[in-house]
């Protein structure tokens, strides 16, 4: 497939260093970082949800009263 693509100045000047390190023309440093790239695993954290007790106990089926009790009064 051929395309144009437009590189930012630092990954440009990283493939650049590349091409001469390994004395390889363009498409074969590009098709190696994107292989690269496409191959690399990233590992995800799980999600935790943590909890802290409040020992508040409220009852809140009226949202507003709640948020009053708990910001106060007059609160935004």
């Amino acid at each position: 497939m051929r395309t144009t693509i437009i590189l930012d100045d630092d990954v440009a000047a990283a493939v650049q260093r590349l091409r001469r390190e390994r004395g390889l023309g363009l498409r074969e440093v590009i098709n190696d970082l994107v292989r690269a790239g496409l191959s690399a695993r990233t590992r995800r954290r799980s999600f935790k949800q943590r909890t802290q007790r409040l020992g508040l106990k409220i009852d809140v089926t009226n949202v507003a009263e709640a948020l009053e009790l708990l910001d106060g009064p007059g609160a935004p």
